[in-house]
């Protein structure tokens, strides 16, 4: 009886360790399903976020707006000036300056299809009874059409602007009078004034104008020298406005137009805008000198 009842202790002890060997076997596994099944989601859920992101990713790719063009102008009409010499016909210099048709002095300039200018002077001697004096000088100024400057049209507008102020604040003129001009060009305006120096009264007019991309400068003055009668002033001035529209007419026949102020058929390419070159000195006034184009 006595090693019947071991047996079963035996028994009952060996199937007591099997379940708790079991239980341990158990208990050891459920970490690593909970691991594999965290692993598993993990890897599902980055997947899912990778491919969610792919498509954000792709979607927004989508919408980026693409690079701007570059910014274009219009081209400059006008790719020329005339000689700065010969854009007044001889009957027109005799009735400017009499005695100095032959008188004609070119500015210095490094770019002629950018700037030029030229300037004439006479001096009519009436012996005891004084002299006769006459200045004229002719600006040309032309910009070209730039992506940063602008047009170059609007260059010349805003450069005939500031031109026409200048002209207006001579130290020591009196009498200033500013007429705007019609069939001039595309603009006009006509300035004059007196200037009292050693020599005499001198009457000055200045005439400017733009057409198209070109700025035109017309000084012209009058003095009536050791004992002379001084100039009427209204005659200088029908003088120099009839002058600067033939010089208007010069420089559009030179690009190849038939009248003041047409755009030619065809354009070169833009290039970068010249800058502006001091005016001849006059000894008949102080003017200021044009103003540089922004670089």
């Amino acid at each position: 009886m006595q090693r019947a009842a071991q047996r079963d202790d035996r028994a009952q002890s060996s199937r007591r360790a099997e379940r708790l060997r079991r239980a341990l076997v158990c208990a050891a596994a459920v970490p690593a399903v909970l691991i594999t099944a965290a692993c598993s989601s993990d890897s599902g859920d980055s997947k899912a976020k990778s491919g969610a992101e792919s498509t954000r990713s792709a979607g927004t790719g989508s919408t980026q707006p693409s690079a701007s063009a570059s910014p274009t102008v219009e081209a400059a009409a006008y790719q020329k000036l005339p000689d700065a010499c010969a854009v007044l016909a001889r009957k027109s210099l005799e009735d400017l300056v009499p005695k100095g048709v032959k008188s004609a002095k070119k500015g210095g300039s490094d770019d002629p299809s950018s700037r030029a200018s030229c300037s004439w002077n006479s001096l009519d001697n009436n012996g005891v009874k004084g002299s006769q004096f006459r200045w004229l000088t002719v600006s040309l100024l032309r910009f070209d059409s730039d992506a940063t400057r602008g047009s170059g049209a609007d260059q010349a507008h805003a450069y005939f602007t500031r031109q026409t102020k200048d002209v207006q604040s001579v130290d020591g003129a009196r009498n200033t009078k500013v007429v705007p001009l019609s069939g001039t060009g595309a603009e006009a305006t006509a300035v004059r004034y007196d200037l009292k120096k050693k020599e005499g009264l001198f009457k000055q007019q200045t005439v400017v104008a733009r057409v198209e991309n070109v700025v035109v400068t017309l000084d012209y003055n009058g003095a009536g020298l050791a004992g002379e009668k001084t100039p009427d002033a209204d005659d200088l001035a029908k003088a120099a406005q009839k002058a600067v529209k033939e010089v208007v007419a010069s420089v559009s026949s030179a690009n190849g137009v038939d009248g003041a102020g047409s755009s030619p058929s065809g354009s070169a390419e833009p290039s970068k805008s010249a800058a502006p070159s001091k005016s001849p000195s006059k000894p008949a006034s102080s003017s200021a000198s044009p103003s540089k184009s922004a670089a």
